[in-house]
């Protein structure tokens, strides 16, 4: 999770810091708006890319019908966080609870059949209680009671919720609004028509964590939100679409990254995915951007894979309390997760719903 621990560090949120990296070439040129604008060339688009010029049809069409600009949004601001909520205590809690340090990074975790199946159940509990989160993001909801109800469900069904008492982490849940890049602490905050909400849900049940997050929308949004949102979902089926046994991990961020720069958006670099299973984090880290990082899958590895996207480039900052990390200049982030299981001839989404 890019949600907690998703990249894990020196820093008070975890964060993973890496380099920075020159844009692939394009054909397309993205500008601060998010519009894409062809160079002032000549050139032939082929029958095998013909969806290009549909999508770029598509893309102006949707810019056109929005020549009434949506209401722009006050700065996101710290709400009231309430006490931590009880766990029962029959319900097996992971080793770094009640520890404020930094877990340490194991290596990557192989997976026998038994681990496989254990994991399996932890994401199908994971993707089932994001459904449900999903249907309680409307106007006027706060972040802190759709944690209260996530994390009811959660401990129903006997698990216990990861990110609770994750190195101080307070609430259940991440809910990272507009702005917010990842890590939003659940609290006072209501929600308004036109927001956007990640909800990051990750569960440890029977010994094996499972993870995944969507970026839903509350209420009604304009069409370059929804493309934005769209394009993000994307970026992270294009980077699931590469995985099976041997292929380089480096791929994954090459494939994101080049479909970010396509639809004019940009990945934010300092969050990445991660190994998952018996331990929450491990190696491998995966890296969302271009890179030249050697190593490749194995089947039977479970890692995570959760793109940030923002729809302008820009820096992150992450607020005094040590997690909530949000544009510097505002622009809105979206963030879809699973967690995938690396077979002979592909991968296994473990949290499709």
């Amino acid at each position: 999770m890019a949600g907690l621990g998703a990249g894990l560090g020196a820093s008070p949120a975890a964060a993973f810091e890496a380099s920075r990296f020159r844009p692939l070439a394009s054909p397309l040129r993205p500008v601060r708006s998010g519009k894409l604008i062809v160079p002032k060339r000549y050139f032939s688009v082929s029958s095998r890319l013909a969806w290009v010029e549909d999508e770029l049809m598509e893309i102006r069409k949707s810019q056109e019908q929005n020549t009434v600009k949506s209401k722009k949004r006050p700065p996101l601001r710290r709400g009231k966080v309430s006490p931590q909520l009880p766990v029962p205590e029959h319900i097996p809690r992971p080793s770094y609870v009640g520890s404020k340090g930094l877990p340490e990074l194991c290596k990557g975790q192989l997976h026998d059949a038994q681990g496989i199946a254990g994991i399996r159940a932890a994401c199908k509990l994971a993707a089932r209680v994001l459904d449900f989160a999903g249907t309680l993001v409307k106007p006027s909801v706060t972040t802190n009671e759709i944690d209260i109800a996530v994390h009811n469900m959660i401990i129903e069904a006997g698990a216990y919720p990861s990110p609770l008492g994750y190195r101080g982490f307070p609430k259940s849940i991440c809910t990272s609004v507009n702005e917010c890049v990842c890590h939003g602490v659940p609290d006072s905050t209501q929600l308004q028509n036109g927001d956007i909400i990640n909800i990051d849900v990750n569960v440890f049940l029977n010994g094996y964590y499972g993870g995944t997050s969507r970026t839903f929308v509350c209420g009604q949004v304009d069409d370059s939100i929804k493309h934005f949102l769209k394009a993000a979902e994307e970026c992270l089926e294009k980077g699931i679409s590469v995985c099976r046994d041997g292929v380089n991990y480096r791929k994954i961020g090459k494939k994101i990254s080049k479909l970010a720069y396509f639809y004019g958006y940009y990945v934010v670099e300092r969050f990445v995915g991660h190994g998952i299973g018996t331990v929450y984090h491990s190696e491998p880290l995966i890296l969302h951007y271009a890179n030249e990082n050697s190593g490749r899958m194995v089947e039977g590895q479970i890692f995570t894979i959760e793109p940030i996207l923002t729809m302008e480039k820009t820096e992150c900052v992450t607020w005094e309390d040590g997690w909530t990390t949000v544009t510097a200049d505002g622009s809105w982030a979206a963030q879809f997760e699973h967690t995938i299981l690396v077979t002979r001839n592909g991968a296994e989404i473990l949290t499709k719903p």
